[in-house]
């Protein structure tokens, strides 16, 4: 390929999109609150004994619950997530908002961190064995202590978000970069290098122009 001649070690950030990447809800519960966020970076490490890994962004206020009390629990989300579900866990913090006020149900794993049960095809929960700190992330490496199959419903890829769940970024005509991951648009002529998505926290790197 016409890309690949000369020895050329250019990075296409976008490349990384081609990743086959579910979608899980991840959950956590510390002195009586329960806390959740949307991750796409959950796998499975060995099948005995049974474990996982998650990558959590440091900022999020489930992190820290985890790294405190070394336990959590996935969600699996099917293709019937409604956008609604991931705007609820993905698009506020924690920190300030009961991500689960309103919510008609109240299922627990038996460790006690809640999962949701509606468009989830399946439930994990863990207990956190080793980390590995990197500068925006950790990865936790955990034995599986519980996992349910609730469904036949497929699990809903990034792809398939971006594809049939993720509403498409506005077509007006002004000025403005839109977030491919979850969609926010910042307006204005240039996006400050350093900016980064109030809604997901990803960086300057994963907006592209509004197309007029």
């Amino acid at each position: 390929m016409d890309a690949l001649k000369g020895g050329a070690a250019a990075i296409d950030s976008s490349a990384m999109f081609k990743l086959s990447y579910g979608l899980f809800v991840l959950t956590a519960r510390e002195d009586g609150r329960d806390n959740g966020c949307i991750i796409n970076t959950a796998a499975q490490i060995t099948s005995s004994p049974l474990m996982v890994s998650v990558a959590v962004n440091k900022a999020g206020f489930t992190h820290g619950m985890i790294l405190r009390t070394g336990g959590f629990a996935l969600s699996v989300l099917s293709e019937s997530a409604p956008f609604s579900l991931f705007r609820r866990f993905g698009f506020q913090s924690g920190k300030d908002t009961d991500k689960f006020a309103g919510l008609a149900y109240s299922d627990r794993t038996a460790s006690g961190a809640r999962f949701i049960p509606e468009h989830t095809n399946a439930i994990i929960a863990a207990k956190v064995a080793q980390t590995a700190g990197f500068p925006t992330h950790t990865v936790f490496f955990a034995d599986v202590t519980q996992a349910l199959t609730l469904s036949a419903e497929r699990s809903a890829t990034y792809q398939y978000y971006f594809d049939s769940i993720k509403p498409k970024p506005p077509q007006e005509s002004k000025k403005g970069f839109v977030c491919k991951v979850c969609g926010y648009v910042y307006e204005g002529v240039s996006l400050p290098k350093d900016f980064v998505c109030p809604l997901c926290r990803h960086g300057a790197a994963d907006f592209e122009p509004v197309k007029q």
